[in-house]
């Protein structure tokens, strides 16, 4: 499968926001394997496995477990580029956030968006997925609490969210600090990375929307999901799944649906890109496993859960499938051996 990775703009902010911090941004990117040069090419893209291994490098290196917990670091340095004119553009965050579902691609094909209807609000939920090595929680956090400034920054508006909750385990420390950046203290160990704003937040216009800019800067984004292969069926297919499938094994009409189409046309896609649903949604749930199975803090039959199965039996049997062995030993071979060493940073033609 294509590695998962993550644009040079993003990877370029973090790597600033390290050097704010006064860490040695250059070295800890070489050591990542990462061509800090190269990120000044905008169609560069980064292996997610090394961004997680440049997180890990950094908080070692910083010695602490905070590190990018500060909302004017994620103002500063969360660079999320061309997906962030469009919501500049855009009328209110709920529409722009509508569209920035399809667009994550672009900052990252690694992680997901969704919106989740609550009666006191939307939920803004983000996923992190494709990783074979575990994903330190400083990333997760990072990104959560850059979503949440960016709130701000694109309305002019100061607003705490309603609720937090993070999949990561409750922090030994640092509880101010999480007070401080997300307004409250979040609720730790659940199921997913999320907060909630209310609809009257979410409504609230956007000062520098402009309808002439933001159709502009839709079709650029639409060009950038072009190139990155994020426009063909089986692409948002995948995506798709990943995003609902801990919810239940969700059947192609469902995905259909959720991407605005019949059924009858999802499938006919499919067929001409040569791909057929089930093998989708297999490949995802593989993909995925390697993520889960990789992170102790996931029980086995917290790991089926999150792949849709009914029950761990029907893990065990894909598992040796997939691996040829159960998932507990497979895990055990993960655990034990060295992290293997991501490609390096890939540059894509530019369009046209």
């Amino acid at each position: 499968m294509t590695p998962r990775t993550s644009s040079a703009a993003w990877v370029r902010g973090v790597a600033d926001m390290f050097a704010a911090e006064g860490l040695p941004a250059a070295e800890l990117c070489a050591e990542a394997g990462i061509d800090l040069q190269a990120l000044q090419q905008a169609h560069t893209r980064v292996d997610v496995d090394r961004v997680s291994l440049l997180w890990e490098l950094a908080v070692a290196r910083c010695g602490h477990g905070a590190l990018g917990l500060d909302r004017n670091l994620t103002a500063r340095f969360g660079n999320v580029d061309l997906v962030g004119y469009a919501l500049a553009s855009s009328p209110d965050l709920l529409t722009g956030f509508r569209q920035l579902e399809r667009q994550m691609a672009v900052i990252s094909d690694a992680t997901t968006f969704a919106l989740q209807s609550d009666p006191r609000g939307h939920w803004l939920v983000l996923s992190h997925i494709g990783a074979t090595r575990p994903i330190p929680r400083q990333r997760v956090e990072y990104a959560v609490l850059t979503l949440l400034t960016l709130c701000n920054w694109l309305t002019r508006r100061e607003f705490m969210p309603l609720a937090v909750e993070l999949v990561t385990p409750p922090p030994v420390a640092h509880e101010t600090r999480y007070r401080e950046a997300f307004g409250l203290l979040p609720r730790f160990g659940q199921p997913a990375n999320r907060f909630l704003l209310s609809d009257a937040d979410l409504r609230a216009p956007i000062p520098t929307h402009n309808p002439s800019l933001w159709a502009l800067h839709e079709r650029l984004v639409e060009t950038e999901l072009d190139l990155l292969g994020q426009t063909l069926a089986s692409t948002r297919v995948r995506s798709e799944i990943a995003r609902i499938l801990h919810l239940g094994e969700p059947r192609r009409e469902d995905v259909a649906a959720r991407l605005h189409l019949t059924d009858r046309t999802l499938q006919r896609r499919l067929q001409a890109e040569s791909v057929c649903y089930q093998q989708l949604l297999d490949d995802t749930r593989r993909e995925l496993a390697l993520q889960y199975l990789a992170n102790e803090r996931h029980s086995i039959a917290d790991v089926a859960d999150r792949l849709g199965f009914s029950d761990t039996s029907n893990l065990f049997r894909a598992c040796k499938r997939w691996f040829g062995m159960p998932p507990g030993q497979y895990r055990q071979r993960l655990l034990a051996a060295p992290a293997e060493t991501a490609p390096a940073a890939a540059t894509l033609p530019p369009p046209g």
